[in-house]
């Protein structure tokens, strides 16, 4: 919540809570200001106009009952002057025009008309204002022109001129100002609802991320540990020393697993935790060892690599581990639907400003479960979407299963993504 009031007063001051009452209770405040503005009507209709050398002097003169009449009912209707401006200036308008026909020096039915001519100014568009505010000013100023006793240059007849000028700039800059601050507060509320909306998108593109680093992670080490245990549950009788190694093989798989669970939580941890991971994010420099753990759990894997491996052309951070993670989740799908006997082949090549990486078996499966109930190629999708790149992925033509991923190395701009 703002600490300041639309007029930029502090909040809990005086003037701050008498803006907030004003604005609550319109009406009783314009009648407030209408008995005001009757007073000093009143008091001003006792002036004798001609100042001597002390000032103007009071007593000399009384209005009469006419005169009264009209102000009250000038006062009266300035009580409505913020419900109805322009039916308010009309009234206060022609009164001020009877009692100039009728009255003598000083006008003073002219002050309401100036008070409602500010109003309009304020409550209406620019050119309203002006329109109106010449029409009044040149009909008032030649009524008094025309109607004064006194010379049509005296003091009384300009000072019509200028109130009415003053009032129709005044309500004109109220007005301006009035709606600069509400396109301010505008401005301001539209860029905290935009940067909630930009907060909630990037937490919510984090649990995706996250999500899918946890699903590949996981997919992968069960994958190999179950391949592994079923191995060792095999031959445990027959061939113990076989056995033995399988479950090395589960055993290393578990602890892979782990440190690399511990490194996608620990992203969770607070930014000052000490015990935040330090380990670099897996990308193709550790492909060696990941593919060693499919063939030792007997999936046989050829692997190729032209212009991307090398330290002169290694590939950004986001689509070193894309790649990483991509082989990774094909290579567990076709460890995992292709069969016993099926055999795989990795390639990375590095295509001017793009990557391509390709998985290829030729196993009977087709690399994902028969009820769609998998996320693999979901979480590749979207990890290749991120990045601008495109993703096909389906049965090849004589069997097997091919996965292809292509992935910008340079954004629009020609950086590095």
């Amino acid at each position: 919540m703002s600490d300041v009031t639309p007029l930029g007063t502090p909040l809990g001051t005086p003037l701050a809570r008498a803006r907030s009452w004003v604005r609550a209770h319109p009406l009783a405040s314009d009648g407030v200001l209408a008995a005001a503005v009757l007073t000093c009507m009143v008091l001003g209709s006792f002036a004798e106009p001609h100042t001597g050398p002390g000032g103007p002097t009071f007593g000399t003169r009384t209005p009469g009952a006419l005169g009264v009449l009209l102000m009250v009912l000038a006062a009266a209707a300035l009580a409505f002057r913020r419900r109805a401006p322009m039916p308010v200036l009309l009234c206060t308008g022609g009164l001020t025009l009877v009692d100039l026909f009728t009255g003598h020096p000083p006008v003073t039915v002219v002050f309401s008309a100036v008070i409602a001519l500010y109003t309009v100014g304020a409550h209406t568009d620019r050119p309203t204002t002006w329109r109106v505010g010449l029409a009044t000013m040149a009909v008032l100023t030649a009524a008094a022109m025309l109607l004064s006793p006194d010379p049509w240059y005296s003091q009384q007849n300009l000072s019509i001129f200028a109130w009415t000028g003053m009032a129709s700039a005044a309500g004109d800059a109220v007005r301006s100002r009035r709606g600069f601050i509400d396109a301010i507060r505008e401005r301001a509320e539209r860029a905290e609802r935009t940067r909630e909306e930009e907060a909630r998108r990037r937490v919510a593109e984090e649990r995706l991320r996250i999500a899918r680093d946890l699903h590949d992670v996981v997919a992968h080490h069960i994958a190999l540990v179950n391949v592994q245990a079923g191995v060792a549950s095999h031959v445990m009788d027959k061939r113990p020393d076989q056995a033995k190694e399988a479950l090395a093989h589960v055993r290393e798989a578990s602890r892979s697993a782990l440190n690399e669970l511990r490194a996608t939580v620990g992203l969770l941890r607070q930014s000052g935790d000490p015990t935040a991971p330090t380990e670099p994010a897996p990308g193709l420099s550790h492909i060696d060892g990941l593919l060693d753990t499919f063939r030792n759990a007997g999936l046989p894997v050829e692997f190729a690599v032209n212009g991307a491996g090398g330290s002169e052309s290694r590939l950004p951070a986001a689509v070193d581990l894309a790649a990483y993670r991509i082989i990774q989740e094909a290579l567990t799908n076709v460890r995992k639907h292709a069969g016993q006997s099926a055999k795989a082949e990795v390639s990375v090549v590095r295509v001017g400003a793009t990557v391509e990486i390709t998985v290829l078996d030729d196993g009977r499966g087709t690399g994902e479960p028969a009820d769609g109930g998998g996320h693999g190629l979901i979480g590749m999708r979207e990890r290749v979407s991120a990045l601008g790149g495109t993703l096909r992925a389906g049965p090849r033509y004589g069997g097997g299963f091919r996965t292809q991923a292509i992935l910008p190395v340079m954004n629009r701009t020609g950086e590095s993504a």
